[in-house]
């Protein structure tokens, strides 16, 4: 399978543009994480969502028990083993989240230039007069004149359920604020964002940790969403908590970035971090709309240097209720996969919207054709340059693999791994062939009982650009004593063939350890 690249620099035939794509195993290498919810939680569903190009399921616990998310979790495994299609697990925190409380769940109206109070009396019914929020240090926080935004949670930004409102006054715990525009909340959750104001909340709460400490030990899950990251200490604190844990000590990170606050300490929360979640919702909101698209081309290409994942949110908001993105949308998941993006998240698209399986297809085909057109050539340049030398013996390794492969235009690179680090070395280079990460368990005790390792490397890949693992017969060593390790490598051929992605007389870069030393070899196929 060798890619048909383009450049978009270079001149190409306009009639070419309309040409079908052709189908493969691999939807594309960008990788899709879909919010598993009510409209998206049944077995079929999730099926159809893994068959579409879902490599990370969400679990978000802004609302819904552990038990409802229990059984979700329970039906994402039975789709797993039906389709046969690996899925990794993260779990989304809470975090110092402020909500509006509407225990009635009845519709509540407010008009434009009509006044309403923000009060931490959750005691009170909420109406158009008066709404009680979670939090009683907003009067503390806000001044006048400063800006409130209110909306459904996981609010698209085109429903009449998302208000703005401005600080007239404070009045002790009570906030007084002028409504800008007419709108109707329904629902029983809508979540509040004061623009670039600091919240004193931690950001783990307790109830976080109980859920991190029951749920998420018991499903040992693959990544923690840390909402509002704000600092690098926000991440050390959670893995302090995850080091405790057991298994959850292999669990990564991923600061989610929502606010001013966590812009402002961005190069430190990525030195902690695992992998970086641009937020563009709330974040949206602190940032004035003509600086959005900057911050996620500077996110995105720090990550990329850092050779750490990083996930665009909020693309296809229209999808929630509609077949078909906009025209802005679909352009923005392109230009989201052209900056270098590792994975794109839906969230209210999947989690309650109409087309999960279509939105995930459609997310799916636009990223495969942005991938056509990545310039590589200057990508790799950049990426060489920035990492300077002399290089580390991985780095080196790993760069002149996607090198030898975009030469000789390989189909494939296969990576045998342990602790899936190089496999993410390689994907980090953004070489324009799929690269199979052939995970090799290992066995260890607790001298209680034997345990292999690799399942948490092998789906921790599934967020990477790239990255399609498969998990070795432990029988087989990642490093061997001979020129070849014929029995994996012919079980990882086997599969890629099976994939379709490596067919008769295609080259094939391996990269692996022989003895002391990391080799990188090519080999063509016979019939």
């Amino acid at each position: 399978m060798v890619s048909n690249h383009l450049l978009l620099e270079e001149p190409i035939r306009m009639a070419s543009i309309l040409e079908p794509s052709k189908s493969s195993f691999f939807p594309a290498m960008t990788k899709i994480v879909g919010t598993l919810g009510p409209r998206s939680r049944s077995v079929e569903v999730i099926s159809g969502c893994l068959q579409a190009g879902m490599s990370v399921a969400r679990f978000d616990f802004s609302w819904g028990d552990k038990d409802y998310h229990q059984e979700t979790l329970e039906n994402l495994r039975a789709a797993v083993k039906t389709t046969k299609k690996l899925c990794a697990v993260m779990l989304d925190t809470v975090g110092p989240e402020l909500q509006v409380v509407n225990k009635s769940e009845n519709a509540i109206s407010l008009k434009a230039d009509a006044t309403v109070i923000l009060t931490p009396d959750q005691g009170q019914e909420a109406t158009s007069e008066v709404l009680p929020i979670n939090f009683a240090g907003l009067s503390k926080a806000v001044k006048k004149g400063d800006t409130i935004f209110i909306g459904q949670y996981l609010f698209t930004g085109s429903e009449t359920t998302s208000v703005w409102l401005e600080v007239d006054k404070v009045n002790g715990d009570d906030v007084v604020c002028v409504i800008k525009n007419t709108a109707t909340l329904t629902g029983a959750l809508f979540t509040l964002h004061a623009s670039q104001i600091r919240i004193d909340l931690p950001t783990l709460t307790d109830k976080d940790k109980e859920v991190i400490s029951t749920w998420g030990v018991q499903n040992k899950i693959d990544f923690l969403s840390l909402s509002y990251t704000r600092h690098a200490e926000d991440v050390r604190e959670a893995r302090e908590i995850l080091s405790k844990l057991g298994d959850l000590s292999q669990t990564q990170i991923f600061a989610k970035i929502e606010n001013v606050e966590g812009l402002t300490h961005f190069d430190e929360i990525l030195q902690e971090a695992d992998g970086i979640i641009l937020s563009r919702g709330n974040l949206g909101i602190d940032l004035p709309p003509e600086k959005v698209f900057l911050f996620q081309k500077a996110a995105v290409n720090k990550c990329n240097m850092a050779g750490k994942p990083a996930v665009v949110t909020r693309v296809v908001d229209s999808m929630t209720d509609n077949l078909r993105p906009t025209r802005a949308e679909a352009t923005d998941v392109a230009n989201a996969v052209l900056d270098g993006t590792d994975a794109i998240l839906l969230g209210a698209e999947t989690l309650r919207g109409l087309y999960p399986v279509e939105t995930i297809s459609i997310v799916g085909k636009i990223c495969a054709e942005a991938e056509k057109v990545f310039n590589q050539d200057l990508y790799f340049k950049k990426t060489v340059k920035y990492v300077g030398e002399p290089m580390t013996h991985l780095e080196s390794i790993a760069s002149s693999a996607v090198r030898a492969a975009i030469k000789v235009k390989a189909s494939v690179i296969i990576c045998f791994t342990s602790s899936g680090r190089a496999a993410r070395l390689i994907a980090k280079y953004r070489p324009t062939m799929p690269v199979l990460s052939v995970v090799i368990p290992r066995l260890k005790t607790n001298q209680l009982k034997w345990s292999f390792s690799g399942a948490f490397e092998a789906r921790q890949s599934l967020i990477v650009r790239g990255l399609f693992p498969m998990l070795a017969d432990p029988r087989h060593p990642a490093e061997s004593t001979n020129a070849t390790n014929e029995s994996v490598l012919k079980v990882a051929l086997d599969h890629g063939k099976a994939s379709g992605v490596i067919k008769s007389h295609d080259r094939v870069v391996v990269c692996q350890k022989v003895g002391d030393a990391s080799v990188v070899k090519i080999i063509e196929l016979e019939d």
